[in-house]
């Protein structure tokens, strides 16, 4: 699943979640990416901006879930993660044995774990964080890994409906 796919199955909620964090911790990217989505569709930024929030909330999910902002998808998708939800991807991580920064990134994945080996760590996450933004996490491993992620946490992703992406 590729980001801008992402975006087109989160829930509203999370979409919601994911703007809102933007729009109060980083102006600057919140702007840019109005400025961008708007750009694209032949309107001034300004139109966007006056638009009631939940309706231009939904119109930028509705736009990130382009294939043309796919690019702009992702880089939102792990900016979110890292700055919103690091105890979500350490969590993820440590429980794997990965090493990590503090924030939750590392520079390349390791090959894939057995699934005996996630799935405990993919149920601690699911008791413990929002499990729609853990299926949004999972599902952003396996698209933004350059080497398309890991085969067992797709088939994890596949035969469980809690890791689905519904909006």
């Amino acid at each position: 699943m590729a980001p801008h796919e992402i975006f087109a199955r989160i829930p509203a909620s999370v979409a919601g979640q994911l703007f809102s964090f933007f729009f109060e911790k980083n102006k600057p990217l919140y702007k840019a990416t109005v400025e961008t989505l708007a750009k694209q569709r032949n309107f001034r930024p300004i139109f966007v901006e006056r638009m009631p929030q939940a309706e231009r909330f939904a119109w930028m999910q509705k736009t990130l879930g382009r294939r043309t902002n796919d690019g702009v998808a992702a880089h939102l998708i792990q900016i979110w993660l890292v700055e919103a939800h690091a105890p979500l991807l350490c969590d993820f991580l440590d429980g794997l044995g990965i090493a990590h920064e503090s924030n939750g990134t590392v520079d390349q994945l390791p090959p894939a774990p057995a699934k005996e080996q996630l799935t405990p760590v993919i149920e601690t996450l699911l008791a413990k964080h929002d499990p729609a933004v853990v299926a949004l996490y999972l599902n952003a491993v396996q698209a933004l890994d350059e080497q398309g992620g890991w085969s067992t946490l797709g088939e994890l992703i596949e035969a469980d409906p809690r890791l689905k992406l519904v909006a």
